[in-house]
């Protein structure tokens, strides 16, 4: 897809910046589209396994792919040329994401190491206490350790490529002829691996990294007022109730009814086990948060607050009538698990029985509450509350699951053809850039590919990492390899297609020994069960250090 663009080459230094940033700024913005559409549809039960195991990646791998795709097109001899850019992109997004943001968030996430416990991170009190970088870190999980071996596993193509490269001279036809069986062989194997990687992400999507997620993505929406309480929450408990009928179903073919029972064993008035974790999960913050006093329980004030703020406008008289339910001593005031089951109740309940799905209530129930509440509610009290439409919470919570998918698939949609339109100006950008600096294309993209493509990526993790738990810097730093895995499959998977197809050869032996060294360093400090802050620096480290290295081999003369 192309659309009308300035010609680099006929601007000046400022209109070249000017370029630069626009092109940046556009392709960060769609990237950022794909990804907020990729977290809409984990919001729908039916589709979150899917997108967790599928969509997030692929579309997560698309900026970079679509760049990568394009330095190849063209002219035949200006791709060869070109696709050095494409290079570029695929190792400084590789490095970067195993590097910078790896680094930052072993930083945000970073607790005590544990003196009286082997020096094992201490969650159960993250608040800082230790100045020394060497006793403060972050626990590297089994997780961890899969994710990197998933990892380094999907380095094979690289040698695949790699190794006819190391014996081949002369022209590009000649190159290229010598590399093309190879380049078939490495495409079929990356796209085996991309297959298998999916496969793998599909099967663990109901584990808890997959579910740390979603639980995040539900919180920060609700937070936002984008959809209501039930609108987030019904249909993903329905689900869940389905499936513990069914497991309850599968024991015992004839369960005893009673009064308070669905059929298949299950009380009405209380979530199970999985059920209640889930929203201890979403709702724990906002327990905290509109229990004003600090006592530990809410009274029907507070509680009738948060319905409020959470968009629900179901009717007084059910309202009371679920809050005397579960206040069993009558003090008038429910605690943290009478008020879940609470929730759950009215969660469950259809939109018949609550006066109706619109937003008919009193906008907010305390302007005063509101204002207190609102840089309490599920963030940091420094936060800025962020302005949204309310056009979806004044739906029923099965309109809003539809609009949710809508939209979804809307943002999905406008960010893809984005990043398809401007992908191919910014390379032309990148490689102008590398004529009038007088250096080669890779080090321009290399640095800056990245902050326009992979913004996403490090503002994710750096989100899940302050969080200071053992499951949010798993999540950091899991998805970080993912990344890692997707451009080792997917997005070489291009440069192996360009080769075979297109004709263009493989001759970039530095850079390609510069990406599977960091990601080999990497592995091996996954493997370990910690990581101090002060190996987070050395990491750190490893991005400038590899411009580094591949200046340094290709002035030694390799490729």
């Amino acid at each position: 897809m192309a659309i009308p663009t300035i010609d680099p080459a006929d601007v000046g230094a400022t209109g070249l910046a000017w370029l630069l940033f626009s092109y940046g700024y556009i392709l960060c913005y769609a990237s950022n589209l794909i990804s907020e559409g990729s977290d809409l549809l984990l919001l729908v039960p039916s589709l979150a396994g899917l997108v967790g195991g599928v969509v997030l990646p692929f579309l997560g791998a698309v900026p970079d792919g679509t760049i990568m795709l394009f330095s190849g097109l063209g002219d035949i001899e200006k791709a060869q040329e070109t696709l050095s850019v494409g290079v570029g992109a695929l190792a400084g997004s590789t490095i970067m994401l195993l590097t910078v943001p790896w680094a930052l968030s072993v930083y945000q996430g970073r607790v005590d190491f544990d003196e009286d416990n082997n020096m094992e991170p201490n969650y159960k009190q993250p608040k800082l206490t230790k100045s020394s970088f060497s006793e403060t870190g972050v626990a590297l999980t089994t997780e961890v350790n899969q994710g990197a071996k998933m990892m380094m596993l999907t380095t094979l193509p690289y040698f695949l490529i790699q190794i006819p490269a190391f014996f081949l001279s002369g022209d590009r036809e000649t190159v290229s002829a010598g590399e093309k069986n190879w380049a078939a062989a490495g495409f079929v194997v990356c796209i085996s691996f991309f297959i298998f990687y999916l496969y793998t992400q599909v099967k663990m999507s109901n584990d808890t990294i997959h579910k740390m997620r979603r639980i995040a993505v539900i919180k920060e929406t609700l937070k936002k007022g984008a959809v209501s309480l039930r609108g987030a929450l019904r249909e993903e408990v329905i689900s869940l109730q389905k499936k513990e009928s069914r497991r309850k179903a599968s024991i015992t073919s004839d369960t005893e009814k009673s009064p308070l029972t669905n059929g298949n064993g299950m009380d009405h008035n209380q979530p199970s086990a999985e059920i209640s974790e889930l929203l201890k999960g979403i709702l724990g913050e906002a327990f905290r948060a509109y229990d004003i006093d600090g006592d530990g329980n809410l009274n029907k004030k507070e509680f009738h607050i948060f319905l409020t703020d959470f968009h629900e406008s179901i009717n007084k008289n059910t309202v009371d009538a679920v809050f005397a339910d579960f206040d069993s001593d009558g003090s008038g005031t429910i605690d943290y698990d009478e008020f879940i089951a609470a929730c759950y109740v009215l969660i469950t309940k259809s939109s018949n029985d609550n006066g109706g799905p619109g937003r008919s209530a009193p906008m907010r129930a305390s302007c005063i509450a509101t204002e207190q509440l609102s840089e309490r509610i599920l963030t940091d009290e420094d936060e800025e509350e962020e302005e949204v439409p309310e056009d979806l919470t004044a739906l029923s919570p099965e309109e809003q699951q539809r609009a949710i998918i809508r939209r979804a698939f809307s943002m999905l949609i406008i960010g893809t053809a984005i990043v398809l339109m401007f992908s191919d100006p910014m390379v032309e950008v990148l490689s102008e850039i590398a004529v009038r600096a007088n250096i080669p294309p890779f080090y321009v993209s290399f640095i800056l590919a990245p902050v326009a493509a992979n913004a996403s990526e490090v503002i994710a993790s750096q989100y899940y990492a302050s969080k200071k738990t053992r499951k949010t810097i798993t999540v950091a730093l899991t998805a970080l390899e993912g990344a890692a895995s997707m451009n080792n499959t997917f997005c070489l998977s291009i440069f192996m297609g360009l080769i075979y197809f297109r004709g263009l050869a493989w001759q970039f032996s530095a850079e390609t020994l510069a990406i599977v060294l960091v990601q080999l360093v990497m592995y091996v400090y996954a493997q370990r069960s910690k990581m101090s802050t002060a190996t987070g620096f050395v990491v750190l480290s490893f991005f400038p250090l590899s411009v580094i290295l591949v200046a340094l081999l290709e002035y030694f003369g390799l490729d």
